[in-house]
């Protein structure tokens, strides 16, 4: 079969939606399928197109032998009108992308933002393709229920968006269990209308290894029990709780809290962590995928950290795998779903979110026992080589993907 994905982030972009993207598109080449992407100019966390494409409207590339069309946007790394309009010029300027691809069997498009799904329905109409909506997280709840925008005429154009966008689209594609429940339950799609594909991990390439000792001192953390927290730095992720949480162990200097990554929220951290006086915290940017596992390796444990919001409750962040295929244990500050995947895989510590006492006395006495850090990392193992190989989902994901419809049925309503 033939795809096409509609994304505005993509690799050399690094977070959660080009890591899963990416990985699609790999396990499908890998299995014969022919797949092209039109994704934005690389802007995203800095805020600033990337030199190569500065002064371009648009740009075809070969990435991993997959073509990708790229085309400019407005790039910010601010909120409010700013963000909008980033959104929206991707949304306008994405079709001179879809113009340029082959006709596919089905056009794969990704959501958040929910702006391209109109973009998405117009050229799948044009092209009398199947379109799956690809429901990453869910819209406008996350944004309401993190205070982003207040209830109003904004979120209930985004709600009437979303609506129409489920509608529209041939297939909506759930990326958690639950977000798959409240699309069938709360959203009242019909269950045969919603598809599942989860999060993975390639296993082949996060191994567990000898500790990466040239990186540690290029780090100056030598001799250190490193927590790894690696991704985006977000609002939704409370990680002023994770600082409050090192100021008490600050009696504890071989335990270090190292951040890998940007975001909106990082200058913030950085000023807290500075006021805190902290020095068992550090900050590094974003390394290209080819070196993550070199990070990996000389974490003691891995962190992933959530509000306590009820939207998060269906949330599964993606660094959970990359962790427990590194053979690490997780402690996930959250609840949910997340938190019952690292229980059900015994291969980690769950603290309740924004609990930051909770979350040193976690860490102290995890890091306090070698043997028990061994055996949560060889679970964590094998529960992902058992059920998270990308490879293994993404085939069984095509194996039971309806078979591209005739024109004239395509577009039938669902549910």
């Amino acid at each position: 079969m033939r795809f096409l994905i509609l994304t505005q982030y993509f690799p050399p972009e690094i977070g959660a939606a080009p890591t899963r993207l990416s990985a699609l598109v790999r396990q499908l080449r890998n299995a014969g399928h022919d797949v092209e992407v039109v994704t934005a100019f690389p802007n995203y966390p800095t805020g600033k197109i990337a030199p190569e494409y500065q002064g371009m409207f648009f740009r075809s590339e070969n990435r991993e032998n997959v073509v990708v069309h790229r085309t400019w946007l407005y790039a910010t790394a601010g909120g409010g009108l700013p963000r909008l309009l980033n959104y929206l010029t991707f949304a306008v300027t994405s079709l001179w992308g879809l113009a340029r691809a082959t006709k596919p069997d089905f056009l794969f498009v990704e959501s958040p933002p929910l702006f391209l799904t109109p973009t998405a329905y117009f050229y799948s109409r044009l092209r009398n393709v199947p379109l799956i909506l690809n429901v990453a997280d869910l819209w406008p709840d996350a944004v309401i229920e993190m205070g982003l925008l207040k209830k109003g005429l904004a979120t209930e154009a985004l709600s009437m968006l979303e609506r129409w966008s489920y509608r529209q689209a041939t297939y909506v594609n759930a990326i958690t269990e639950g977000i798959r429940a409240t699309l069938v339950n709360q959203k009242h799609l019909a269950p045969e209308k919603v598809l599942y594909l989860p999060n993975g991990v390639d296993t082949d390439y996060y191994q567990p290894g000898l500790a990466d000792e040239k990186l540690k001192q290029v780090l100056k953390l030598s001799g250190k029990k490193i927590v790894l927290y690696a991704g985006t730095l977000g609002r939704a992720h409370g990680l002023e709780n994770v600082l409050s949480a090192a100021q008490m162990l600050a009696h504890q200097p071989e335990i270090h809290f190292l951040f890998l990554g940007d975001g909106s929220e990082r200058p913030r951290l950085e000023k807290l962590r500075d006021e805190m006086q902290l020095n068992n915290v550090s900050f590094h940017d974003f390394v290209p995928v080819a070196r993550l596992h070199s990070f990996y390796s000389i974490a003691d444990c891995g962190l992933a950290s959530l509000l306590d919001i009820p939207i998060f409750d269906s949330a599964r962040p993606s660094k959970i795998f990359a962790v427990l295929a590194s053979g690490k244990p997780m402690i996930y500050f959250g609840k949910g779903e997340g938190a019952r995947l690292v229980q059900s895989a015994n291969a980690g510590v769950v603290v309740q979110p924004e609990d930051s006492a909770a979350l040193a006395q976690a860490v102290s006495g995890l890091l306090s026992n070698p043997a028990l850090i061994r055996e949560l990392g060889a679970n964590g193992r094998k529960y992902v080589e058992d059920n998270y190989e990308w490879s293994k989902l993404v085939n069984a994901w095509v194996s039971t993907l309806p078979q591209p419809l005739p024109a004239s049925t395509a577009f039938a309503s669902h549910g």
